[in-house]
């Protein structure tokens, strides 16, 4: 089996080295830049990462910025590292296109799962039953691919966006809890005040509602989510 590549961008050199001594073991080839600019360099200099690690508060371009960067041209999925209680940092981030977010300081242990748990949904493989294309009205989401077409226009999502989308889709009309959606999409329960589900679905809307007319996922305040069918 192939090693999965991950960069990591911090400019902390100790806590890097650490958790390339960590994950190193953990099948997983490493990558490292020490402020925003290089990582942004190694980012889109056309290597090959299954997975960013990368920490707000960088010298020269902080985190938000190499993001926002990043986004205009690759979906490379992103797990941004934020001062631990900041709320603004993991909502913004998340706005901006991060697939998860962990608060430093953080148990090496959570940090592992949450990668394994982005890069589960970067090469799965879907059964017989969830493989076929799944049209709704003018939305067609396409699991071998992992893409969303809408009116005949691609949408480009993240990897934890088309998760939650096709999920969604496959339980059209049917609320889809946010319970649901954390464990089966981000590989975690869900946890009091995390309002990680409601961004990514937030920019699901938008990225949708930038081609239709009409919204098509309804909000079950404190529940949930139904993606509605065209008829309704």
């Amino acid at each position: 089996m192939t090693n999965k590549t991950l960069l990591i961008i911090d400019d902390d050199v100790e806590l890097s080295n650490l958790l390339v001594e960590y994950l190193s073991p953990q099948g997983y080839d490493i990558d490292t830049a020490y402020d925003g600019e290089k990582g942004l360099q190694k980012a889109t200099s056309g290597n090959h990462y299954d997975l960013i690690l990368l920490d707000v508060m960088l010298p020269k371009l902080d985190g938000f910025e190499v993001l926002k960067k990043l986004r205009l041209s690759h979906l490379t999925p992103v797990l941004m590292l934020t001062a631990k209680g900041d709320d603004f940092d993991r909502i913004f981030g998340l706005e901006l296109g991060a697939d998860d977010y962990l608060a430093k300081p953080f148990n090496h242990r959570e940090l592992s799962a949450r990668i394994k748990a982005i890069v589960r949904r970067m090469e799965y493989v879907p059964n017989h039953s969830t493989q076929q294309p799944i049209q709704i009205g003018d939305v067609q989401v396409m699991p071998v691919s992992r893409s969303v077409t809408c009116r005949d226009t691609e949408v480009e999502m993240t990897s934890t966006e088309f998760s939650i989308l096709h999920l969604l889709m496959m339980n059209c009309s049917n609320l889809v809890s946010k319970q649901d959606i954390s464990s089966r999409v981000l590989g975690r329960n869900l946890q009091t005040f995390d309002r990680s589900i409601d961004m990514h679905v937030s920019n699901i809307r938008k990225k949708l509602n930038s081609v239709l007319s009409k919204d098509r996922i309804k909000t079950v305040r404190g529940s949930g989510y139904i993606y509605l069918g065209e008829s309704l």
